[in-house]
C-alpha cells in the first residue's frame, strides 16, 4: 500500500511552465509531483489549457500542447495568459474564447483536482509575479476561497528565487529569466536587513478564515529598483532552428522536435563540434533527418539577433537603475531563471558583460518554487499575530522617543529567523540600555476628504496607537563606556512556540550580555 504524504505544496505559475513542488512535514527534501497526461517532466506542466466553449472539454498540460497543431486551435487552444492576469496594460488575444483570468482558473482548479491523494495538501504557498503583485493577489484570493486547505501562503518570485542561493536579506539582485515566450530582466532589492525583519511568506488564508485583509506582509515583497523584458523566448529560438533547415515549415511537429534538439544542445557537456541528428517533416509529410552541432546552434542565436537584444536590454536595465543610484557594483548575485538562461552561450554572452558579479544557476525550471518552499516550511506556523511589536528608541536629532516596529500584524510565528537589530549611544558614556515593547492599539489611518469633489488627504492623520507593555523594562549594561553616535548593541528578537518574545544581547565585539524573555505576545 503506497504511502501517504502530508505537508506542504508549492505552486509556481509561470508564463510557459507550472511547477508542483511538495514537501513532506516529516522530510526536508522536497518532491516534484508527476501527474499522468498533465506533466511533461517530474513536476513540471506546460503552461496551457484547451477548452471547447461547445463541449466544455477541457485538457491542460502536456494534453493541451498536444492539441495546439488541431482546428480551431486559435479559439480553443490558450498559453501565454499568466502575465496578462493583473495586469491592465498589455493587449488580450480577442480570438481567444476566454479571458486571462478565466484561464488562470480553470488551469489552477483543473491542476488542483488532480493531484494525486497521496499527497495530503495542509499548506499551500503560490508565487505571484512582484510587477503585477496587487492584481495577482486579488485573482489568487478570490480563487482560493474555494480550495479545500487550511493555509494559504503568497509568495513574491524575486524573493523565491533568491532563498536558494543564500543572499543576505536586503541584498539587491539581478535575475534574468528567459521562458517560453519572453525575457524578463529585473533588479529588486529582497526585504530585510538594516534592522529590518526578513521577507517571509504572506498568508491569505488561515486555519481555514480569510486573512488577507489583516495581512500587513504584503508591504515586505522584494523592491523593483528596474524591470525590462520583451516578448521573445524559448520558443522563438526553436522556430530559428526549424527556419534554418525548413524555410517554408508547415507543421508543429517541427517545432517540438527542435525544442528536443536545443535542450540537448544546451548542456554543457556537449562537444563543439558534434553534431547531433533530428528527424523533421518535409513536404508530404515526408521525415529528413538534419544533424546540428552546438557551432550551428549558436550561428542561429548570433544570426538571429538575440545577444545584441539582450544586448539592449542590458543597458536599459542598468540606464534606469542608475536613476535610482543602483549601479553594477551594488548586486550581491546574479540569478538565472528559466530554461533558455541554460544555453552556454548566453551564459558567456552575461559571464563578459558583467565579469565582477557572481552568476547563480539554480535549477532554472523548479527554483522558484522551491525557494516558495523554503519560506514556508512544514508545521513551524502555529498563528499569526493580532497585534504588532514595537521597541521604544530615542531620536537624538529630534531629542525623543519613537516607537520602531519589530514584527508586523498578521506575521506568522513562531519566527523562522530571529530580527537584528543594531542600536546606537545616544549620549556620551553610555553604558546602560533599556528594552521597553509596545504593542498596536490602534493603527495609523489615513483619512480621505472630499474638495469640489475630488478626494485628498486630509492634513492631519490619526497617529498610530503604541501601547506599553506593563512590565519592568530589561537594563542591558554595557563593560565599556560609548560615544554618542556609536553602535554598540546588537539586539536579536525571535518568537518561540510558547508565544514568548526573546531577545539576545551583544556588544559591538560580539560577546554576550545575555538572552531575556520579554513576555508572552498573549
Amino acid at each position: 500500500m503506497e504511502k501517504n504524504l502530508s505537508g506542504t505544496l508549492a505552486i509556481d505559475l509561470g508564463n510557459t511552465n507550472t511547477v508542483l513542488a511538495f514537501q513532506d512535514q516529516k522530510d526536508n527534501n522536497p518532491i516534484l509531483i508527476e501527474i499522468p497526461n498533465i506533466t511533461s517532466s517530474p513536476g513540471v506542466v506546460p503552461t496551457a489549457i484547451w477548452f471547447e466553449g461547445p463541449t466544455n472539454i477541457l485538457k491542460i498540460g502536456i494534453s493541451a500542447l498536444k492539441m495546439r497543431g488541431n482546428s480551431n486551435s486559435d479559439l480553443f487552444f490558450h498559453s501565454n495568459f499568466k502575465r496578462l492576469i493583473g495586469n491592465p496594460i498589455e493587449k488580450i488575444n480577442q480570438k481567444n474564447i476566454l479571458k486571462p483570468n478565466e484561464c488562470g482558473e480553470l488551469f489552477f482548479k483543473f491542476l488542483w483536482a488532480s493531484i494525486p491523494q497521496k499527497y495530503e495538501i495542509k499548506r499551500l504557498v503560490i508565487t505571484a509575479p512582484i510587477d503585477t503583485y496587487k492584481g495577482y493577489r486579488e485573482w489568487l484570493v478570490e480563487l482560493c476561497t474555494e480550495l479545500s486547505v487550511d493555509e494559504i501562503a503568497l509568495v513574491d518570485e524575486p524573493t523565491a528565487a533568491s532563498l536558494g542561493i543564500n543572499v543576505p536579506f536586503g541584498s539587491k539582485i539581478m535575475t534574468l529569466d528567459i521562458g517560453g515566450s519572453t525575457i524578463d530582466m529585473n533588479i529588486v532589492k529582497i526585504e530585510g536587513g538594516e534592522g529590518k525583519s526578513g521577507p517571509i511568506a504572506e498568508l491569505l488564508k488561515f486555519k481555514g478564515e480569510d486573512v488577507s485583509k489583516i495581512s500587513k506582509q504584503k508591504i515586505r515583497c522584494a523592491e523593483i529598483i528596474s524591470k525590462t523584458g520583451s516578448k521573445i523566448g524559448g520558443k522563438d529560438i526553436d522556430q530559428w532552428i526549424v527556419d534554418y533547415f525548413i524555410p517554408d515549415n508547415k507543421y508543429a511537429m517541427n517545432v517540438l522536435k527542435a525544442e528536443e534538439i536545443k535542450c540537448k544542445l544546451s548542456s554543457p557537456g556537449i562537444k563543439y563540434e558534434n553534431k547531433y541528428p533530428t528527424k523533421l517533416l518535409i513536404e508530404g509529410y515526408q521525415e529528413e533527418e538534419f544533424y546540428l552541432s552546438k557551432e550551428i546552434f549558436e550561428k542561429i542565436i548570433v544570426e538571429n539577433n538575440l545577444l545584441n537584444h539582450l544586448d539592449s536590454l542590458l543597458k536599459e536595465l542598468f540606464n534606469e537603475a542608475r536613476g535610482k543610484f543602483c549601479t553594477v557594483d551594488d548586486l550581491s548575485a546574479i540569478i538565472l531563471v528559466g530554461g533558455g538562461t541554460q544555453i552556454p552561450l548566453i551564459k558567456e554572452w552575461l559571464t563578459k558583460k558583467i565579469s565582477t558579479i557572481q552568476i547563480k544557476s539554480p535549477p532554472p525550471i523548479e527554483s522558484i518554487a522551491l525557494g516558495a518552499l523554503a519560506m514556508t516550511p512544514g508545521v513551524k506556523i502555529k498563528d499569526i499575530l493580532k497585534k504588532g511589536l514595537s521597541i521604544r528608541l530615542f531620536n537624538k536629532r529630534e531629542k525623543k522617543h519613537f516607537w520602531h516596529p519589530i514584527f508586523f500584524k498578521g506575521q506568522t510565528w513562531p519566527t523562522e529567523n530571529p530580527l537584528k537589530l543594531i542600536l546606537q549611544a545616544s549620549k556620551n558614556n553610555q553604558k546602560t540600555f533599556e528594552i521597553i515593547i509596545g504593542e498596536t492599539n490602534k493603527e495609523r489611518e489615513y483619512d480621505v476628504i472630499f474638495e469640489n469633489g475630488l478626494p485628498k488627504l486630509a492634513e492631519v492623520q490619526s497617529e498610530e496607537e503604541i501601547i506599553k507593555w506593563d512590565q519592568k523594562p530589561i537594563k542591558i549594561t554595557l563593560k565599556n563606556n560609548t560615544n554618542l553616535g556609536e553602535d554598540c548593541l546588537t539586539l536579536f528578537f525571535e518568537i518561540t512556540r510558547k508565544a514568548d518574545l526573546l531577545v539576545k544581547c551583544f556588544d559591538n565585539d560580539s560577546e554576550s550580555l545575555g538572552e531575556y524573555n520579554l513576555g508572552n505576545i498573549f
